[in-house]
């Protein structure tokens, strides 16, 4: 992914209005972020740990997505699986809720996935960050396969979201 500035992150969300863009809480490390390892940004919010923020390249150009997860639960100490990268984790896989694009989101629609609640999912697939013993399953999938793989599945999950 190739590095983006916070004017670009605000002007990229599809699912909020211009004014919840423009408060959003922008990551200050962005010249620090491994931009070669990541297949879009992800991160939660500092100050509403409910509510976290995706930006990938999609048709050319980045989106943005605001997210809800759910208070924690009982059910986070299961192992799970996240949808889009594939790893596993002990609590550490959120279900994330997205307000789907225009109309249909006006009316309350949403989108659904469970995802690596710290939306690292880049890095663990490329081993850049360990999600713990077991976390990855093996595969006779190369490394760039699972990229693909991760990465498609994130463009379905926009284009749900924007549909």
């Amino acid at each position: 992914m190739r590095p983006l500035t916070e004017q670009e992150i605000r002007t990229a969300f599809v699912n909020c209005t211009k004014g919840e863009a423009k408060r959003l809480h922008v990551p200050r490390d962005l010249a620090e972020r491994p931009w070669d390892d990541l297949d879009f940004l992800g991160w939660r919010d500092p100050q509403a740990p409910g509510r976290a923020y995706l930006v990938a390249a999609w048709d050319g150009r980045p989106v943005g997505v605001q997210l809800r997860s759910s208070d924690a639960g009982s059910w986070q100490t299961r192992r799970s699986m996240c949808s889009m990268c594939v790893t596993t984790h002990t609590g550490g896989v959120s279900l994330l809720v997205a307000p789907r694009s225009g109309k249909a989101g006006q009316q309350g629609n949403s989108v659904g996935a469970y995802m690596c609640s710290d939306l690292a999912c880049s890095l663990y697939v490329r081993g850049k960050k360990d999600a713990g013993i077991g976390a990855r399953l093996h595969e006779s999938l190369t490394l760039e396969e699972k990229i693909r793989r991760t990465v498609a599945n994130l463009s379905a999950f926009i284009a749900k979201v924007t549909e």
